[in-house]
């Protein structure tokens, strides 16, 4: 009599399990789930102490920080709104709250005071619509020669062009006066081409005026409408005069010092660039002029931002070259806002309108530089994080495609 076939061999996890499995398999998980939790909470622990130890590192440098950038701003954003004289703590009981006080007369009461600081804004704006493209210009140019392959003695020639940002602005700025003086080196050169120079620290005429009246345009009796339109204390024809002769003196300085330190900038985003993508552009049949305008500088986007900011900062800043050269002469045409704010703090003892001043030109710097990186964003990335934005929100209505569907689009 032949025995039942007892059926093909069940291994574990195949087949009914016994009545007691849900009770161990229960509590295997409730086991696995406390040393999860334990796990937890001692990688936790340990990187709570990490954190821990890593505030302690920075204390020193957060305190540093704290005590020499953080209290001065805000004690001079206190000053900027009190009536503080010079003497004694600006937190002192005799010290009052005058709110928009010190700002009134720079901005909306007419007046020297506005007069001054209008034609401050107006000398910084053409210093800084000429140096930044000029000293932008001059670096990358400068990069490209230092960075090609056939240049011999690159160390050299990189010294040579970094060297006066490494050198003392006040020891510059006197060599510059001797340079630019009525019977200096610029003088004499332009004598042998037939050109009568100026004296560039004791004219305050501006280029624009200068060219206009080359023109025909009779300086001394300008148009009526240009002359009889005041906007700030200043009539329209005071603005559009152009950064004065004096003035284009302190720009041929500070373009010449800095360049140097914008041109490692490029020089290094340039050596970044791999060889191949240049390589296979040129094996396109690209010039030198498409490779660098397509391939070249889009890649230097990062880089160009970085020395458009840091270079809109330092000339809306500009102050130890007027300082030393021109104290803000002649006939007002050097004066900037930096330099009113100390003259106003520390010549006349107007402490809360000095510091209104550098508030106001905080305001103007934060503004610019938010406006250049709207301009220079990636356009094509910004549409792409729009589209994710819209995507999600979408997707938590419920209603439309998921974020992970317009990722794939974006990616075909």
């Amino acid at each position: 009599m032949s025995e039942p076939n007892p059926g093909p061999a069940q291994g574990p996890g195949s087949g009914p399990e016994p009545a007691s499995a849900p009770v161990r398999t229960a509590a295997a998980a409730k086991a696995v789930g406390g040393r999860g939790r334990r796990g937890r909470a001692t990688r936790g622990g340990i990187r709570g102490r990490e954190g821990l130890a890593g505030w302690l590192f920075v204390s020193p440098v957060l305190v540093v920080l704290g005590l020499f950038l953080v209290v001065p701003i805000v004690m001079a954003l206190w000053v900027s709104l009190s009536d503080w004289n010079g003497q004694g703590s600006p937190f002192s009981s005799g010290v009052h709250f005058v709110g928009g006080e010190n700002y009134a007369p720079l901005l909306t009461k007419s007046g020297l005071a506005q007069s001054d600081f209008m034609m401050s804004l107006r000398n910084n704006a053409y210093y800084v619509l000429f140096v930044v493209p000029l000293q932008t210009a001059l670096a990358l140019g400068l990069a490209l020669l230092v960075n090609g392959r056939r240049l011999k003695g690159k160390g050299f020639f990189r010294t040579a062009y970094y060297f006066p940002a490494v050198t003392s602005s006040v020891a510059i700025s006197v060599v510059f006066l001797f340079l630019f003086s009525s019977s200096g080196v610029v003088n004499s050169l332009l004598a042998k081409i037939g050109v009568d120079g100026p004296a560039w620290f004791a004219d305050p005429r501006g280029i624009i005026h200068l060219a206009l009246g080359a023109l025909g345009v009779n300086n001394d009796a300008p148009p009526s409408a240009l002359a009889d339109t005041t906007v700030g204390g200043l009539s329209l024809w005071d603005w559009i005069s152009g950064p004065s002769v004096a003035m284009c003196a302190v720009i041929a300085l500070v373009v010449w010092t800095t360049a140097g330190t914008f041109m490692l900038m490029f020089l290094a985003a340039l050596q970044d660039i791999p060889l191949e993508v240049e390589e296979a552009a040129e094996i396109d049949g690209t010039g030198r002029w498409q490779r660098f305008r397509h391939v070249t500088l889009p890649m230097l986007r990062p880089t160009l931002f970085l020395v458009l900011t840091l270079g809109l900062i330092g000339t809306w800043q500009v102050f130890d070259q007027i300082y030393v050269m021109t104290k803000g002469g002649p006939g007002k045409t050097t004066l900037t806002p930096a330099f009113l704010s100390y003259q106003s703090s520390f010549i006349n003892n107007e402490w809360g309108q000095g510091s209104a001043i550098a508030f106001i030109l905080f305001v103007i710097i934060v503004a610019m530089t938010l406006l250049q990186r709207f301009v220079l964003r990636d356009k094509d990335e910004a549409r792409a994080r729009a589209a994710t934005r819209r995507a999600a929100r979408a997707a938590r209505s419920g209603s439309g495609p998921t974020t992970a569907d317009v990722h794939h689009r974006g990616m075909r």
